[in-house]
């Protein structure tokens, strides 16, 4: 009945040390480049492709589990993972949105 529990705890753990670290930007995207930076599609495109590959890499752990070839830690760590990505991405389309939509009631 213990291990069961400490890898659930586990997997809890791994789950907020992710939170812990989504919550400090990767890159700055404010900082100035000097012209030699990416543009914000290009750090878009990468941010979504990130989520993608997230959620792959969830899926195959997944698929793992089912085979018996992945342990329980793992996998709720892996999903924790793509929930937190799907998340922030979704976070950041709603301002990106409300941010339009004031940009739009501003008068010209």
């Amino acid at each position: 009945m213990s291990a069961p529990f400490n890898a659930a705890a586990a997997a809890y753990g791994n789950a907020s040390r992710l939170v812990t670290q989504s919550a400090k930007p990767a890159m700055d995207l404010t900082a100035s480049t000097g012209g030699t930076g990416t543009n914000f599609a290009q750090v878009l495109a990468q941010t979504v492709q990130g989520v993608v590959d997230t959620g792959n890499k969830s899926d195959n752990m997944a698929i793992d589990m089912v085979n018996g070839k992945a342990n329980v830690v793992d996998m709720v760590t892996a999903l924790s993972e793509t929930e937190i990505a799907i998340e922030s991405m979704v976070t950041v389309r709603d301002r990106v949105i409300s941010a339009y939509e004031e940009i739009m009631r501003m008068p010209i």
